[in-house]
């Protein structure tokens, strides 16, 4: 189909950090989301790691691009069921595309890290070595903790809880970062049936400055590994 090679065309132009805000003319949009996608751009473009501004315009282009496809010509030479299938299929693969390329449009500024997470969400399976790379990035481009702990956790979530690790104590700094960094490391840790080192990531927030605000997450980590080495195989963390 004519939209998914537009698409793939627009996610290999180099991205420049002065096109992020900008409008994207079309002919298709809904008068509401022109106005909408403008006041979203300019959002992001102040700060690029606005989470509900990014899914909110993402939604606005899975749409478009989704609605793109349902307006095209059915498929020749198949039953009626399996041109429902396969267009849903398109749809959803040029919904991802749209959203993958307005990721890397917005990764072009330099302070955005948001955005490389949710397009590594959306290549891990596919591409984890280019995810992995993307998710390095970001958690350079924030000194917070925040892209450390969205990065982990969808390590985590992708079933790759050691790459997890690796990322996370290559980056981790416990007297700077979101503590929340500590919750996703021990909850990779007892994935990967390494309670030692879940404990060696609890211990890690002494190093916090602010004790009292730690204290409830040493708690709740402490029962999760207690809980894992209680049961006969490690088990399977609460929370995962």
């Amino acid at each position: 189909m004519a939209l998914l090679p537009r698409l793939r065309q627009l996610m290999r132009r180099p991205v420049s950090a002065s096109r992020v805000g900008a409008r994207r003319p079309t002919g298709a949009a809904r008068r509401g989301d022109t106005l909408h996608e403008d006041a979203l751009r300019s959002m992001l473009g102040d700060d690029p790691n606005d989470e509900k501004a990014f899914v909110a315009l993402a939604e606005i282009v899975r749409r478009r691009a989704a609605e793109a496809v349902a307006h095209e010509d059915p498929l020749s030479g198949h039953a009626e069921e399996a041109v429902t299938a396969d267009r849903d299929a398109e749809r959803q693969k040029a919904a991802d595309l749209a959203v993958w390329s307005l990721g890397e449009e917005l990764a072009g500024n330099p302070r955005a890290w948001y955005p490389l997470v949710e397009v590594a969400r959306l290549s891990v399976r596919d591409d984890p070595e280019g995810a992995a790379r993307r998710l390095s990035t970001a958690v350079e481009r924030d000194h917070s903790g925040r892209a450390l702990v969205a990065a982990v956790g969808l390590l985590r979530q992708a079933g790759r809880p050691v790459e997890a690790l690796n990322l996370g104590v290559g980056h981790w700094r416990p007297k700077e970062h979101d503590p929340e960094v500590a919750r996703e490391l021990v909850l990779a840790a007892l994935e990967a049936d390494r309670p030692g080192e879940a404990k060696q990531h609890i211990a890690a927030l002494d190093l916090h400055p602010r004790q009292r605000a730690v204290a409830d997450l040493r708690t709740e980590l402490q029962a999760l590994v207690a809980r894992a080495e209680g049961s006969p195989a490690g088990g399977s963390p609460a929370g995962a």
